[in-house]
């Protein structure tokens, strides 16, 4: 999850959102965004959820990152730990 900086408390909305490509590797899903004329904004605390696909958990969770890494606005937040909890679990099978 991609979020404004400021979430869960005060936060802008409005910022140009760069870098939405589309790829095969992940989805992206808008959950705070908007339209300012041709140009995809914040609108939210919660601004999009960014899913990494694969053929498992490790190169899914790399894709997702990677995906980030290419999307940007003004005081943009996410965390970088997501999945590893669970990459252990994936391990041990």
């Amino acid at each position: 999850m991609m979020v404004a900086g400021g979430y869960p408390g005060e936060y802008a909305k409005g910022h140009v959102i760069d870098g939405l490509a589309q790829s095969d590797k992940s989805l992206i899903f808008h959950a705070g965004t908007t339209h300012s004329g041709d140009k995809v904004v914040t609108n939210g605390g919660r601004v999009l959820a960014v899913t990494g696909k694969g053929e498992s958990l490790g190169v899914s969770r790399k894709n997702a990152y990677e995906a980030i890494s290419g999307i940007s606005w003004t005081d943009v937040y996410f965390r970088k730990d997501i999945g590893v909890d669970l990459l252990d679990i994936e391990d041990a099978k």
